[in-house]
């Protein structure tokens, strides 16, 4: 009567596994480096700011329009500057659940995880 499903079977399992485990992170690690080198942009207010956002979800520039500023109402110019920075942090996590999700498979990750 065998027991376990056949002696040494399991730890060729797990090494399998680890494997898997080691290519999985380095395919992730090349993304992350990937993502480092693109950029998103985005503009609000008819192209009065645009904002560039890095794959890796930092803000690079902020460019304000200088004819935005004339008689610029202060409330209205805040408006137009979180939302093109806003637009362009959604575009930048749209490319990395892209570039992820094509990469692992498709297997979902929890948020944040990058």
């Amino acid at each position: 009567m065998k027991r376990g499903g056949g002696g040494g079977g399991g730890m060729g399992n797990m090494q399998q596994l680890m494997q898997q485990a080691r290519q999985m992170q380095q395919k992730m690690e090349s993304m992350q480096a990937e993502l480092a080198t693109k950029t998103v942009e985005a503009s609000s207010g008819g192209g009065a700011v645009k904002a560039v956002v890095s794959g890796k979800q930092e803000l690079l520039s902020l460019t304000i329009a200088p004819e935005a500023l004339e008689g610029a109402d202060a409330e209205m110019l805040s408006d137009m500057v979180k939302a093109a920075v806003n637009e362009a942090l959604k575009k930048s996590q749209e490319l990395q659940s892209q570039m992820m999700g094509g990469a692992l498979g498709n297997i979902p990750l929890p948020p944040g995880m990058f």
